[in-house]
């Protein structure tokens, strides 16, 4: 950052103030993760100069010979790593990969079902306040009320009787194990497309750690950013027949040109998603989920479903008498960065909420284990039950900076 310092200062110093604050806490909050260095200097590459739109050997731009070998690599890797048929890469967001599914197969006030945004959903898939709830009729399934898992005969009557176009699985606050075969299933007995929306578990997807949506449903589309731990953007994966609708839908239906600096890093991150480390670490994120919800529960905090089965824990902190807004507040405090989250049942607005998500991709790639996360729960734990104590925040506090600098972000 050299050369930005001296041009524009204020950028350098703000950019500064955030690598301190990665550098001296933890970051909890289960749809983010840390890029390689190798990831870092792709995106920040002269990659970034160019128009590229179209698609490899099919560019509205001369001068794309080594953009189409780098969107190439991109779109070959990412197949290999999920067994792909076909994949698109050039999505800016997990967002507008869904967005292309549905403009790609359905017609405006066509029936879109997807899960509850309060009980684990995603804005993308009908929130009235996404252009989803705007453009299609949307029905919505959410989790059992006793188990707070999905309840997959109550999803298959709701679709008997409201017949979607596109079934939407998937989720971004859920902490169980989701049977994609038994939501393709229903799709195919009412005739309907099914769209499986991997952003959170992408990583545990392509590693075997939880059971993957492609090759199983019709669509799969992910965010790169989570558990892939590559650059922000998204991407959608489909079997061969599929494919030509589906990128028309992206381009020229949804977007113009791709961003090629950040395709590259895409490239990167498949390829380092391809090394047998990168299996071991997905095993470890949720060995660490695991071992920190334990933890969490052994303090007698209420996990949502009862534990994880995956990279997040879902805090239900109605028995604490605290919102969602307040914990994260408090914990924010002691440097540990986690996000406020609706629940099953929710009665609070989702700008306060009853519930708080955790999740443990950023400080697994850190390198922290099973030790640190029993360590981290007994912090959260010890700050919830006693959130006007500031001398305990601040001693937290100070503890959770010296195990931040032990893992360093990005080891010398």
């Amino acid at each position: 950052m050299s050369y930005l310092a001296t041009t524009d200062h204020e950028i350098a110093d703000i950019i500064e103030k955030e690598r301190q604050r990665q550098v001296n806490g933890l970051e909890l909050i289960a749809s983010e993760n840390q890029v390689s260095r190798a990831v870092l200097e792709a995106m920040g590459s002269i990659m970034t100069n160019k128009y590229a739109e179209g698609y490899p050997g099919k560019r509205y731009y001369g001068g794309c010979e080594f953009y189409d070998m780098a969107e190439n690599l991109a779109r070959d890797r990412l197949k290999e790593l999920f067994g792909a048929g076909h994949a698109n890469v050039q999505p800016h967001s997990g967002t507008q990969a869904n967005m292309a599914v549905y403009f790609g197969f359905m017609k405006l006030g066509e029936t879109l079902m997807s899960m509850k945004l309060t009980q684990g959903g995603h804005l993308s898939h009908g929130s009235p306040v996404s252009f989803t709830g705007q453009f299609y009729r949307v029905v919505q399934y959410g989790v059992d009320p006793e188990s707070e898992t999905i309840d997959y005969g109550v999803v298959e009557e709701l679709a008997r009787k409201e017949k979607p176009k596109i079934l939407v699985c998937g989720a971004s606050a859920y902490p169980r194990t989701i049977d994609f075969a038994a939501f393709q299933e229903i799709a195919d007995g009412v005739d309907a497309y099914c769209m499986a929306d991997i952003a959170h578990i992408a990583g545990l997807c392509a590693t075997g750690v939880h059971p993957t949506s492609v090759g199983v449903t019709d669509f799969t589309t992910t965010t790169t950013h989570k558990t892939l731990r590559g650059p922000r953007g998204g991407a959608i994966m489909c079997d061969e027949e599929y494919g030509q609708p589906i990128d028309k839908a992206v381009f020229p239906g949804m977007q113009g040109g791709p961003l090629m600096h950040t395709i590259t890093a895409k490239a990167v991150c498949f390829k380092e998603a391809l090394q047998p480390s990168y299996t071991e670490y997905s095993r470890q994120i949720v060995k660490n989920a695991r071992a920190m919800a334990e933890v969490l529960e052994e303090a007698d905090l209420r996990l949502v479903s009862g534990g994880t089965d995956n990279h997040l824990i879902l805090l239900d902190l109605t028995n604490l008498s605290i919102t969602g807004l307040e914990a994260e507040t408090i914990l924010g405090k002691a440097h540990i960065t986690v996000n406020k989250n609706t629940i099953p049942n929710e009665n609070r607005s989702p700008f306060v909420t009853s519930g708080l998500r955790i999740g443990t991709p950023a400080v697994t790639s850190r390198g922290m284990k099973e030790a640190e996360m029993r360590q981290i729960g007994r912090w959260i734990a010890t700050i919830l039950k006693d959130t006007t104590n500031e001398a305990l925040v601040r001693k937290v506090g100070a503890e959770v900076t010296a195990m931040a600098q032990t893992y360093p972000l990005y080891p010398e």
